[in-house]
């Protein structure tokens, strides 16, 4: 097969095809989604959407077990809500071969944190391969598989936000046939009681122990050698910029696979090297590792422990000398993310301005309120807390209850929103919760969910019912709005802060982007009735500018919602159509 230039997350999922993966379970979250997202292109391999991570990998796993070698893919903090299984199946081992993908972000360019997957795969002592570029991460997905079946071990691939979403050369192979394998009762291996524990515990320690002595041998574990005067063990993308920023000035060793660390291959190159460098994104996982080894090397003493390494950053840390770089002749301006012109939650968002409420706010795109000039969310933590953490301010203070509102996405209440909200209905928290229902999973690119009626493969499936849903967990007050509605939006409002009881108020309206919504003929702005007096501009809408001191409305960018004529006490915004 002739070559192709695929993305690191293309080529992961050619290896689940190539490896003969039978099924794959995931949720999404950048930058791992397009794994998921390109394996359910392969008819041969049943891929699905879960409602979070926890179910992904439990599927995966049970998947696994019976016989069928499955995956699982998600982002570092995916892997937070995964690691209840995760540990667990360290102990169970498999049956067929179980890959599960975790992509980190370092720079956080769409997380609300930085953290390191690779404690993970020390503390639950889970074998853990790290790809370089798109070619690699084909052939480590692939190995992967003979890793997890030769050792009886899930075993976890790192990838990264660089090295996810980069492209390079791939040379496509066949699929192997990897037959189903049967199946064996065996309650001593999957049925982790105490008793059944203990012992299965004793073999995860022999068995990392027969993995590190694969790892000191292994062909993905390489020293590269050039001048011996400089040393950099590395893995990952930060391969890639090692080589780009120093060429044939330094020796590498690249770490293909970053748990277990081959101990002897590390002593072995840095006794041939001079001064060694550890290159590596956040924490000083193989810095630490390489010390207790009492290996003298450099690492965070010289590189930040914040934010992603670079060729520019690595060569002047190690060499002391600046790459160069050409100034721009125009400052670029500053392009802040912002809600999407038409977004149904800009309007939800203003009414929560005009109210003047606390907001426990969550992941999703509708995270941009947060931003000026709507600026109304207070905190956001992590998937599904926005429920929990009103619960918990409005129990403390129940006072707050008359001012404080929770908002969080269809997909993230699916994900792990209905438990809070069973909180505050079970513990009797007068809190108001509103479901922000686009019709999808906005936030990384408009995957389907539970509430869409729709599968990966948009066949037609069962579809959840946000109000039934609340309605059976004991929330007797649901309220359904229209955000576009402005007016219908704020009395909602105010009766659910006003009631005595727990609400949920559902705030529905399609993304603007699906493909199936019309959109209606831009709005234009009146000259000669604007006033100028720039009320239209407190919903922060992109097709929404002054030009001198007049509102000017971008036609290329509106979709004509009329959110903006609703502020307009002037009548100056107006239909597009010919009135």
């Amino acid at each position: 097969m002739s070559k192709a230039l695929l993305l690191g997350n293309e080529a992961a999922a050619r290896g689940l095809y190539e490896a003969g993966c039978r099924f794959a379970s995931s949720y999404p979250g950048t930058p791992s989604t397009e794994i998921t997202e390109e394996a359910a292109k392969f008819e041969e391999i049943e891929c699905e959407w879960a409602p979070n991570e926890k179910v992904a990998l439990e599927a995966a796993l049970g998947a696994s077990i019976a016989g069928a070698r499955s995956f699982c893919g998600m982002k570092h903090v995916g892997l937070n809500v995964a690691a209840d299984p995760l540990f667990t199946a360290s102990y169970t081992g498999v049956n067929a071969g179980l890959v599960i993908a975790v992509a980190d972000d370092p720079g956080m360019h769409s997380s609300q944190n930085e953290q390191d997957s690779r404690h993970y795969a020390r503390a639950a002592k889970i074998l853990m391969l790290e790809p370089a570029d798109s070619a690699e991460c084909r052939d480590f997905m692939k190995l992967g598989f003979l890793l997890s079946e030769q050792f009886d071990t899930p075993v976890l691939l790192r990838l990264s936000t660089r090295v996810s979403h980069s492209r390079s050369l791939v040379e496509p192979e066949q699929r192997v046939s990897a037959e189903e394998k049967p199946y064996r009762k065996d309650s001593g291996k999957y049925v982790m009681m105490p008793a059944m524990a203990q012992k299965r515990h004793v073999l995860v320690e022999q068995r990392i122990e027969a993995q590190r002595t694969w790892a000191n041998s292994a062909g993905i574990n390489r020293a590269e050698y050039h001048s011996k005067k400089i040393g950099v063990i590395c893995a990952g993308i930060n391969y890639q910029y090692a080589k780009e920023a120093l060429r044939e000035n330094a020796s590498y060793l690249k770490l293909g696979c970053v748990y277990p660390l081959p101990d002897a291959l590390l002593k072995e190159f840095c006794a041939q090297c001079g001064e060694v460098f550890v290159a590596e994104d956040l924490d000083d996982y193989i810095e630490q590792h390489c010390r207790a080894l009492g290996l003298r090397v450099h690492g965070k003493d010289r590189l930040p422990l914040v934010g992603e390494l670079s060729q520019s950053l690595l060569r002047k840390a190690i060499l002391g000398e600046a790459l160069p770089a050409k100034a721009l002749e125009v400052p670029i301006p500053g392009r802040p993310p912002v809600l999407c012109p038409g977004c149904p939650h800009r309007g939800l968002f203003f009414a929560l301005k005009k109210r003047k409420v606390f907001v426990s706010g969550d992941i999703g795109c509708y995270t941009l309120g947060a931003l000026a000039p709507l600026q109304m969310m207070d905190t956001c933590i992590c998937m599904g807390a926005s429920v929990s953490a009103l619960h918990g301010r409005n129990k403390a203070n129940p006072q707050n209850a008359k001012n404080s509102v929770a908002v969080i996405g269809d997909s993230t209440f699916m994900h792990s929103g209905i438990t809070g909200l069973i909180n505050i209905a079970y513990n009797k928290s007068n809190s108001v919760v509103v479901i922000l229902d686009n019709s999808i999973t906005g936030m990384t690119g408009h995957q389907q969910n539970p509430t869409t009626g729709l599968t990966i493969k948009g066949d037609p499936t069962a579809a959840v019912s946000l109000e039934k849903v609340c309605e059976a967990v004991g929330i007797s007050r649901v309220t359904v709005v229209d955000p576009y509605d402005l007016q219908a939006t704020e009395d909602a409002l105010r009766e659910a802060l006003a009631a005595e009881k727990p609400s949920v108020i559902i705030s529905r309206r399609p993304c603007v982007l699906l493909k199936y919504v019309k959109t209606k003929p831009a709005l234009v702005a009146d000259a000669s009735a604007c006033t100028g007096c720039k009320q239209c501009m407190r919903i922060g809408c992109p097709a929404l500018s002054f030009q001198g001191n007049k509102a000017a409305i971008d036609a290329a960018q509106c979709v004509g919602c009329g959110v903006c004529a609703q502020l307009c006490r002037f009548s100056a915004i107006k239909g597009g159509l010919a009135q």
